[in-house]
């Protein structure tokens, strides 16, 4: 029933009475040009609805004055300031060769009354169809809410460093390596690495969540973080068109272009369902004729007027849709974001889930769980520090991260063993630092029962001797335990974690937590086939959560592929169909209940409008429903349908 939407493929709603409404406007324009413009919008309906309760006033009062041409003339002017419109639509979209549109259906029915002399019906219609879109727009205004406000988080320019001075650019026109300035309360414009020792960030934008991170040089800002310190630096890694919140508009914009199965099935209804109803009019007009003794043309023509404004679909293609695009909002503001409303109805579906284990059950970084030394500990963690200095690798900068040296010991002669560890001379003295084989590898005896550990060790000797070892494992997320109780109340009967990890502490992590399966110790081909045989079984519908790069086969194999997003790889997050934004495991089932609120406020639309229309109806062509209930059948029931489709937005999940 929505003029300003545009479907034309549906044989319904095709109008879009302005090239932008006045509350879409663009991100620099001003608001209050948008206020003026919604006041005009609201103005015809208002001066309508004032003129005719005037009219039928008079009417009841029976002033002689109002009668005639003079009582026409009244009722015309109300009747066009509501509904030149949508009879401009009518032969607009006949033009196009969309006939059977409501905006016809409206239009012959409302002349048609007109002509019967039911001029206050005629208005009535009109002005409560208008009310009716000025209640859907609003309706569809508060489900993009959400989502719009991210719109608002990408600033128009950026503090770029040239030519000795920071100048105010475009950040359009910002190269990669060049240095960003971001002042206390300033938000990054681009994805870049923090230059300054450190900072604190709310990330709000992206991940919904507005506790404050800090993050340290040489770690990542991404595009719509604001800086909650003093001056900070940052070098450019990805233009401005590559960013992270760049990625993120461009799924949410994308997301109403995949339609769900119920969407698109309504859809080919409505299309087929618009000149069904047409012609059953007509027949209701003349058919009659030939069956009834004492028939009347003017009453039969009333029914059948009666029946073509009952009979527009309108609550069918706004509300479905429009509760699809709720439950999208809805998971945006709980930092989720869905690729198209097909998934959405594929999640409520979802009872078996797969996950990643490092950095989607557990933190993806590495810390410092246990030391024990031989000798004293400031001494051992400056040898182990200064060495680990050395290497790259995520567990050595653990060692070096938790050590916290201010000044690293000289090292030298620096030799890499493949697969073993680190040996080199620091301050003189031989270190080795690895795992066992290298310690057995130069004969030097350390206790056996390190070899049994589960988390990762890291064994160091001086000048030959066994001097201690470090145990270092990566993190369970805060919320990871919460998020398998809550899909497995949620009905997913099977949780499986794969990992690359080494089983034993795979299956350490899933005991703890209590999933289901774990298998460890997997290569890319290796998640790939586990998957594959999970869905073999027919009756299993599998989501599958990761974050890297190397998870993006699975990604695209599983039913319904969910990124994290927050750390998550850009090939990961293009691959998925659901992002979850602040990479917490338990908006998992969030995502779940999300799409199974939307489907039920879809299945009760759907009910409502067929059951209210249906009775009417037959009450209409029996003659037992004038034009005021045929009103309340159409805009009564779409106005209805659209309520219930913008509850979603004020669910607690």
């Amino acid at each position: 029933m929505a003029p300003h939407q545009n479907h034309n493929e549906d044989g319904c709603c095709g109008h879009q009475r302005h090239e932008k409404h006045p509350n879409h406007h663009d991100h620099d324009h001003d608001h209050s040009h948008g206020d003026s413009s919604s006041f005009k919008t609201y103005l015809p309906v208002v001066i309508c609805l004032v003129i005719l309760l005037a009219a039928i006033a008079f009417d009841q009062l029976l002033f002689s004055f109002f009668t005639g041409y003079l009582r026409l003339a009244w009722y015309l002017l109300a009747y066009f300031l509501v509904a030149w419109p949508v009879i401009k639509e009518a032969f607009a979209t006949i033009a196009k060769g969309n006939i059977f549109t409501e905006f016809l259906l409206m239009t012959l029915a409302t002349i048609g009354a007109l002509a019967l002399g039911e001029y206050p019906e005629a208005v009535a219609v009109m002005l409560f169809y208008s009310i009716g879109e000025l209640f859907q727009d609003a309706a569809v205004n508060r489900a993009k809410k959400n989502i719009k406000s991210l719109l608002d988080v990408r600033p128009d320019t950026a503090m770029v460093y040239r030519n000795g001075e920071y100048q105010t650019v475009k950040p359009q026109e910002v190269e990669i390596g060049e240095t960003l300035q971001l002042k206390a309360g300033e938000k990054s414009a681009l994805d870049g690495e923090l230059l300054s020792d450190s900072a604190s960030f709310n990330t709000a934008a992206l991940t919904g969540e507005s506790k404050p991170n800090t993050l340290r040089k040489g770690e990542t800002v991404l595009a719509g973080m604001l800086n909650l310190d003093g001056v900070v630096s940052l070098k450019v890694t990805k233009r401005f068109e590559d960013s992270a919140l760049s990625r993120i508009l461009d799924l949410v914009q994308n997301a109403s272009a995949k339609k769900a199965k119920t969407e698109l099935l309504i859809r080919r209804f409505a299309k087929i369902y618009t000149p069904i109803v047409f012609f059953l009019a007509i027949a209701l007009v003349f058919v009659p004729y030939f069956f009834v003794a004492n028939y009347q043309f003017n009453d039969w023509l009333y029914r059948a007027l009666v029946f073509l404004v009952i009979s527009c679909p309108c609550a069918l293609v706004i509300s479905i849709p429009l509760g699809y695009f709720g439950g999208i909002g809805a998971a945006s503001a709980n930092g989720i974001l869905f690729k198209g409303s097909n998934y959405l109805d594929l999640i409520t579906k979802v009872n078996t889930v797969v996950l990643d284990k490092t950095g989607t059950l557990t933190q993806g970084v590495f810390k410092v769980k246990e030391i024990q030394a031989e000798i004293p500990e400031q001494e051992f963690l400056a040898y182990l520090a200064s060495l680990e200095s050395q290497s790259t690798h995520p567990i050595a900068k653990a060692v070096v991260a938790h050590a916290n040296l201010k000044e690293l010991l000289r090292v030298e002669e620096v030799k890499e063993i493949a697969g073993h560890g680190l040996k080199a001379t620091v301050n003189g003295a031989t270190i080795m630092a690895g795992n066992g084989k290298l310690l057995r590898q130069s004969e030097i005896a350390y206790p056996e029962d390190l070899d049994k550990k589960v988390e990762t060790t890291v064994l160091l000797a001086v000048n030959g001797k066994y001097a201690g070892f470090v145990s270092i494992a990566d993190e369970i997320k805060p919320d990871a335990k919460q998020a398998i109780l809550a899909l497995h109340a949620a009905g997913v009967d099977q949780i499986v974690m794969l990992s690359g990890d080494k089983t034993a502490i795979t299956q350490k992590v899933a005991d703890e937590l209590g999933v289901d399966q774990a298998h460890g110790d997997l290569l890319p081909e290796g998640k790939v086939e586990k998957l594959e045989s999970i869905k073999k079984d027919a009756s299993r519908v599998v989501a599958f959560v990761g974050d890297g790069i190397n998870d993006a086969p699975v990604l695209a194999l599983s039913d319904v592929g969910m990124a994290m997003g927050a750390l998550g790889s850009d090939v990961a997050i293009e691959t998925a169909d659901v992002v979850i934004q602040n990479d917490m495991p338990s908006k998992i089932a969030v995502a779940i209940q999300i799409g199974r609120a939307t489907k039920k406020i879809v299945y009760q639309n759907i009910s409502l409008a067929f059951g209210v229309k249906a009775v009417v109806l037959i009450l209409g062509a029996g003659g037992l429903a004038t034009m005021w209930e045929a009103v309340f059948a159409d805009v009564g029931v779409a106005f209805l349908a659209i309520l219930n489709a913008v509850r979603i937005q004020r669910m607690k999940f």
